[in-house]
Order: structure tokens, then sequence, then C-alpha cells
């Protein structure tokens, strides 16, 4: 893993924002390399206002930290064994609703960007940050802002262009008419679940929704989920409550 953190610099911490009532912004991280998270663990003690109140390998044991500590911010890895960190993030945000996610990963692809917003992540920064940037993406997250580093936000604004643009192409055709069972994997693939959870909700086999979710996308001449989606609500073939 080439992670790159630059030198500590002291200075800032105490003008920054705290986190709730005053207290120091309290963060779990969360990574299967045991070195790196001793390393983050190092340099967030320099700051005043931001405590690492545990650490988790894993993203099964990240939901258990998180529902006994209930921190303010889990720093998470994408790909870990067991449990990856976009998978767990729906699970965190059922045991500890307070808690706000940022990735922190080497992946630069953006289906792991996209899967990670959906499963409620706050945040998705690359590990070539420097530990400056770290803890100012921790404040500003526990501020209540998102925080996507500046590569990863050209390519989500790119695709979101590129959506639109090929929704508005073809508005001017009729839109294809899905089956009920379509329009109720749809409006479930829209609410972030995956092909998993879906087909516990419907009470049908996995292999069956990912049937369904190819004839969507065949059927809307699309290439992703998140196309879908867009597609549909541009279209009012499904509105999102």
């Amino acid at each position: 893993m080439a992670d790159s953190f630059g030198p500590v610099h002291d200075g800032n911490a105490t003008d920054c924002p705290p986190g709730p009532g005053g207290e120091p912004i309290r963060v779990l991280v969360v990574d299967d390399h045991a070195l790196f998270r001793r390393g983050l663990e190092i340099v967030l003690a320099q700051e005043e206002d931001i405590q690492v109140v545990g650490e988790a390998g894993d993203g099964a044991e990240a939901v258990d930290k998180a529902a006994d500590l209930l921190p303010d911010i889990v720093l998470m890895d994408v790909r870990m064994p067991r449990r990856g960190g976009i998978e767990a993030c729906t699970s965190i945000k059922e045991v500890a609703p307070s808690a706000k996610i940022i990735m922190l990963t080497i992946s630069d692809e953006e289906a792991d960007l996209y899967d990670a917003i959906k499963a409620g992540a706050t945040g998705y920064l690359l590990k070539e940050i420097s530990t400056d940037e770290v803890a100012t993406a921790i404040r500003a997250v526990a501020d209540g802002q998102s925080q996507i580093s500046p590569s990863m936000a050209s390519k989500l604004l790119t695709e979101f262009k590129s959506m639109i643009q090929r929704t508005d192409e073809r508005r001017l055709v009729p839109a294809p008419r899905l089956t009920d069972r379509e329009l109720e994997v749809l409006k479930l693939v829209a609410t972030g679940m995956n092909n998993r959870d879906i087909a516990k909700q419907l009470f049908i086999s996995e292999n069956t929704v990912k049937n369904h979710v190819r004839n969507i996308l065949e059927k809307l001449q699309l290439h992703s989920r998140m196309e879908a989606v867009v597609y549909a609500m541009r279209e009012k073939i499904l509105e999102i409550r």
C-alpha cells in the first residue's frame, strides 16, 4: 500500500471548531494495516481538538467499535478483508447515526466513490494527501461539510455532466416500459441497496436481482446503476421520496 503523508505541522488545531459541546472530535480509525493505523494515531495526537478513541482492522470490527464508542468521525479504508469499508458504511450509520464517515483510501476508482456516497460516506480522500489535510478534513466534516479529493470531485462532476447530457439526448424518445418488479428493484437501487439487500427485501435470489438490473439497463440503454436512477428520476419513471 502506497501510503503517503507529509510532515506534521503544529499550529492551528486550537483555532478550529472542536467537536460537539466543545469536546475534542472523537475519531475511530479503520484500516487493515496496523502500522498505518498507528501512524495516523500518532499524527492526529498532535492535534489538540482531535482524539483517536479507537481503531479497527476491518469493516466488521468497525461496526462493533462504532456501536461501543459512538465516534464523531469514522476514518475508514475502502478495501479490507472480511468486510470492506463501503459495505460497513450502512451498518455504521445504523448503530451510530451521528457518526460521519470519511473514506481514506488508495482507490481512485469512480465506482468506489459513487458506492461510498450512496452508502452514507460524507468524505472520500485519497491517501496521497498530507497529514495537515487529514486533520483539516476531519474538522470540516465534523462541522457539517463534505470532503472529496479534488481529482475525485472532478471525476464525479464529469460523470454527472455526462449522465445529464445522455438523458437530455433521450428525452424525445418514449420511455421504455419497465415491469412492476423492475420498478421495485430500481426504487431499491435508488436507495443505495446492494443486490444482496434487495434480494432479502423482495424475497428473491441475488441472481434474480442481477437479472432485473441487467434488464433495466438494457431497456434504458444505460451502463450503470447510477445512470439508471438519474434517468428514471428525470423521466419521472420513478420518484424518490
